[in-house]
């Protein structure tokens, strides 16, 4: 996983994302469930293209083209912070493309429900967005931040503390929209607040 780099949040979000291959004998739906059932080991870096779509990469690590690829694959080396399990229910699929639920049991992402959805491609189906959180803790969230944040030895610990303090004061959509818009501009933001406020 990268060390920071501004980024972790969505880093941490991609790892806990990260792929790992099904069967094919399954239906659909086993297939779908058990794309995101086993992500939650999978720390294999081939696993970035062979079953996500650009898309989700780009979504993830917050960078585009090759640049993603190359985030994702070196972010999926570390396994350090993937949840203990992850629990799939709500799968609906419609032709070649599908979302579900994913709680998290464990790691950084422990106590969320998020909303996928996915893609079938040549008969492989891919991670392919998130779309949003179907069950938000936002308390949960930004204390495990701060722990991985503070884990760092990179990180000012109170650099830490502070980017944790603003994910808890924002209203909840904006929180939303910082792990899952894609963007690196309001993460950026964050920090070099809390930077300025540290000198």
């Amino acid at each position: 996983m990268r060390k920071l780099h501004l980024l972790l949040p969505l880093a941490l979000l991609a790892l806990a994302l990260g792929l790992a291959a099904c069967g094919s004998s399954e239906s659909d739906e086993d297939k779908v469930v058990d794309v995101i059932e086993t992500s939650a080991t999978s720390s294999d870096p081939a696993d970035c293209e062979a079953l996500s779509t650009q898309a989700f990469m780009e979504q993830t690590e917050l960078e585009e083209g090759k640049a993603a690829v190359e985030s994702c694959e070196e972010s999926a080396e570390d396994d350090s912070d993937n949840p203990d399990s992850v629990e799939v229910s709500e799968v609906e699929i419609d032709g070649s493309s599908a979302t579900a639920d994913v709680a998290f049991v464990g790691g950084n992402f422990g106590g969320q429900t998020l909303t996928v959805a996915l893609v079938e491609e040549d008969g492989d189906w891919k991670l392919d967005e998130i779309t949003g959180f179907a069950e938000f803790d936002q308390e949960g969230l930004a204390d495990s931040f701060e722990e991985a944040l503070g884990e760092d030895d990179e990180v000012d610990p109170q650099l830490a503390e502070c980017f944790a303090e603003v994910i808890r004061e924002v209203p909840e959509p904006k929180a939303e929209e910082l792990i899952i818009g894609g963007s690196p501009e309001p993460i950026v933001e964050i920090i070099e607040g809390c930077s300025e406020g540290l000198e």
